[in-house]
């Protein structure tokens, strides 16, 4: 864009623009009156009253055939998101709330599992227990009537042995004394 070259002469500028001279101060004044402005200036306004009636019939129109719409569709798909976005956090907060109450049974289970494998533990060392003792019983038992047959069976030798030492002494006596003891030989 061109700015205004402006000449001084006679205690006035004078601006060109685009080719055509503007006066201004006194020698303006003399060309063009203030009624002459005011009536320019009215039918400015009055030219620019249709072109403003059309601006805010276009605002107007803008609002309700655009912006209302869109607005409502914005606030809609807002809704939505955050609707979604709240069903979200109830499933992450659900999803949670399964996973405590999914480590607090698995802590339960384990606590009976060991429970139940001390228990059986414990039976099976009572069990081993009872079996260790009926088997001690039976040794003992085992070992005493052993013990009594082997007496028994000392008492018959003995008995066997004391009533054969009379009659092999008497052979013993015989065999180193024939004929003393009177017997033959």
């Amino acid at each position: 864009m061109r700015t205004p070259d402006t000449k001084e002469g006679s205690g006035c500028a004078i601006a060109h623009f685009r080719g055509s001279a503007v006066r201004c101060g006194a020698a303006s004044q003399a060309g063009v009156s203030v009624q002459d402005i005011f009536q320019k200036l009215g039918e400015l306004l009055l030219g620019a009253v249709p072109t403003a009636l059309l601006f805010i019939l276009l605002v107007v129109s803008y609002q309700l055939l655009i912006q209302g719409p869109l607005t409502a569709v914005l606030a809609r798909r807002r809704a939505l998101t955050e609707g979604a976005m709240e069903d979200a956090r109830k499933a992450v907060a659900e999803a949670e709330a399964k996973a405590a109450d999914y480590a607090e049974r698995l802590r339960q289970a384990r606590a009976e599992a060991f429970k139940i494998r001390e228990q059986r533990l414990k039976q099976w060392s009572a069990e081993r227990d009872t079996a260790l003792d009926a088997a001690r019983k039976a040794a003992g038992q085992r070992v005493t009537q052993s013990k009594a047959e082997l007496d028994a069976e000392a008492d018959a030798a003995r008995k066997a042995i004391q009533a054969s030492a009379a009659d092999l002494a008497g052979q013993a006596v015989r065999a180193v004394m024939p004929l003393a003891a009177g017997g033959t030989r």
